[in-house]
């Protein structure tokens, strides 16, 4: 995983608040930022980046955000950022709303809307953790994850203690994680902000109608299935069951979208076989560790389905991939 920290007292004080904010106006979420405290300013930041997600940690003396309608139309990676707050507080107004935020609580932003907001702190500098995590790689109903933007949820217990537990542990130390654990990282984030999602609208979803309820179960499998994909006993039986359905309607969920389960399944599993066979830090992994990584009990079984999706076998698609790195 790629881990960068940035350190303000690294710098000479008279460039630190200058260079962070120069650091913000370049990010792929640009913001602006102001703070009384420019002369002695303090910052530190550190990213870990996971299969298309950022997680990340900062501590910083009290300033105001603010994300313009301008810097949004000029960079949106239509992204929502999961902030739980473990020091001080923040103010944030937004689309005519107004929220404020305690130690202890997370929040959603979304990348595609403007905002302000204000850090304060009475008791040492302002902390906090979160995940930045693409929209599309939630796989949930339209409209749904919207839902959860600007409100308050208490992180002490639940699925978002979990969440935020998960994420101060990953930003403390990652030295017990090896290269290839990165997208099975990536896949229980991505689990646990569905998770949280669905937790906290699921009183609001007992109204909604029987179409959006079958997407919802839909986007659940979905991500059950990318946690489990390792899994060689990973089923029709074993999905359905999990999520106490029919292996019919397991099978008429997955048809309205024109692909059969478990023909998704393998897709899924070739897919990240494909990613692990192109990454550099895994070249000493032999191809048939690789495929039972992701669920392949017969290496034949996996060099076929491999050379049908891609054209090659797995060990030629390595060699021509690495060999232009």
């Amino acid at each position: 995983m790629i881990d960068t920290v940035f350190r303000s007292e690294e710098l000479p004080a008279s460039q630190r608040f200058e260079r962070w904010r120069a650091l913000l106006a370049q990010a792929p979420v640009p913001m602006r930022a102001s703070c009384d405290h420019a002369s002695d300013f303090a910052v530190h930041q550190r990213d870990l980046h996971l299969e298309g997600l950022r997680v990340w940690t900062m501590t910083f003396q009290p300033m105001v955000f603010h994300r313009t309608p301008k810097l949004v139309r000029e960079s949106d990676p239509e992204t929502y950022n999961v902030c739980v707050l473990l020091n001080g507080t923040m103010g944030r107004t937004w689309d005519g709303r107004e929220a404020v935020y305690g130690p202890d609580e997370l929040h959603v932003f979304d990348s595609s809307q403007p905002f302000r907001l204000r850090a304060t702190s009475t008791r040492g500098p302002v902390s906090c953790v979160g995940v930045e995590i693409p929209r599309k790689q939630l796989t949930l109903p339209p409209g749904r994850a919207e839902r959860l933007v600007g409100r308050p949820v208490p992180a002490r217990s639940g699925i978002a203690a979990l969440l935020a537990g998960t994420l101060q542990h990953l930003t403390t130390d990652t030295s017990p994680y090896r290269p290839t654990d990165e997208p099975h990282l990536g896949a229980v984030l991505g689990e646990l902000v569905t998770a949280l999602v669905c937790h906290v609208t699921e009183d609001e979803d007992r109204s909604l109608r029987p179409e959006t309820h079958r997407r919802t179960l839909t986007a659940r499998i979905r991500q059950f299935i990318r946690r489990h994909l390792h899994d060689p006993q990973l089923t029709r039986d074993a999905i359905a069951a999990a999520h106490h359905i029919s292996t019919s309607y397991l099978h008429r969920l997955f048809q309205e979208d024109g692909m059969p389960v478990m023909a998704w399944v393998r897709h899924q599993r070739l897919e990240r076989a494909r990613r692990s066979l192109a990454d550099p830090g895994l070249r000493s992994v032999p191809v048939g560790e690789i495929g039972a990584r992701w669920g392949f009990t017969s290496h034949s079984d996996f060099t076929r389905a491999f050379r049908a999706a891609y054209g090659a076998p797995p060990r030629e698609y390595r060699h021509q991939v690495l060999r232009d790195h």
